[in-house]
């Protein structure tokens, strides 16, 4: 059993070598930053709302490994993503084809809700599905990713494109949303 000036020794090398931060508070920090970014990722990708929660946890879980193993992450946010978009791609090939309904969380978030305004805003969201169903996979991931806050690079990294690619694929997009009235 380490002694506890054993254990504030190593607590305090691991804060040394990340400039006076623990790996545990630097990951917990990005966690807090970009779980709800990374978990509605997941839900556009078509994962159900416990699967999107699941593998939100497990993206942070591989980024403590892959910190811990001392592996170089030059941008922390487009590799959280990348990684959430990969998993999320293998959860939905495993998943059963059963269709997501969009107004399925909001229902269980806010069961007294006013059932008139609850339906309005499910129509929305099945209208703006719609019209991003009309998207190519790729301008969809794009759209997603950049309404998540990530910049061209972050996206083009995480999705193994060029930030010209990305660029062009969010200019179609919009022009597609834009013809169908959605944008």
């Amino acid at each position: 059993m380490p002694s506890d000036s054993f254990r504030q020794e190593l607590a305090g090398l691991l804060r040394s070598e990340r400039g006076g931060v623990t790996l545990q508070e630097e990951v917990a920090r990005l966690f807090e930053e970009t779980r709800d970014d990374v978990y509605r990722y997941l839900l556009t990708l078509g994962l159900h709302p416990p699967q999107a929660q699941e593998a939100t946890q497990e993206v942070f879980l591989r980024l403590y490994a892959t910190l811990k193993r001392k592996e170089e992450i030059r941008n922390h946010r487009a590799w959280i993503f990348r990684v959430a978009h990969n998993l999320g791609l293998k959860i939905r090939a495993r998943q059963s084809l059963q269709p997501f309904d969009p107004g399925l969380e909001s229902r269980l978030r806010h069961p007294d809700r006013n059932p008139e305004q609850s339906l309005l805003d499910r129509e929305r969201v099945m209208q703006v599905h719609q019209a991003m169903a009309g998207l190519s996979e790729q301008q969809r991931r794009c759209l997603d990713l950049r309404l998540q806050g990530l910049r061209y690079p972050e996206i083009g990294e995480a999705l193994g494109i060029s930030p010209s690619a990305v660029g062009e694929f969010l200019r179609r997009a919009m022009n597609r949303l834009r013809r169908s009235g959605h944008a």
